[in-house]
């Protein structure tokens, strides 16, 4: 995934390479886990730990305009796959007149 790579670049630029272990670490365990929960669920897990990463880095630097993008790019992505698992809004009373 594109957006984990840019991730780890922005961290290492902006000095937190702690932060890449911490990625690689949780990508590592998430795609272990991609056989029992399927990929897709895994990719939406993958992009809200690194959208919640980026959500710090704004607070930490605010004038960074990287983080910022990045920040929509990969809060994007995560809403278009959390799109697959919403279920359909059943209408409760619609042809029911028996009100």
């Amino acid at each position: 995934m594109e957006e984990i790579e840019k991730v780890k670049l922005l961290c290492e630029k902006l000095g937190e390479e702690n932060m890449v272990r911490a990625i690689d670490s949780f990508v590592a365990l998430q795609k272990g886990l991609s056989s029992k929960k399927g990929e897709d669920f895994v990719n939406i897990s993958i992009l809200g730990f690194i959208e919640g990463m980026l959500v710090s880095f704004q607070r930490k630097y605010p004038e960074n305009k990287d983080v910022q993008t990045l920040l929509e790019e990969v809060k994007a992505k995560r809403e278009g796959l959390e799109e697959k698992f919403k279920r359909a809004k059943v209408p409760l009373f619609e042809g029911n007149n028996s009100t």
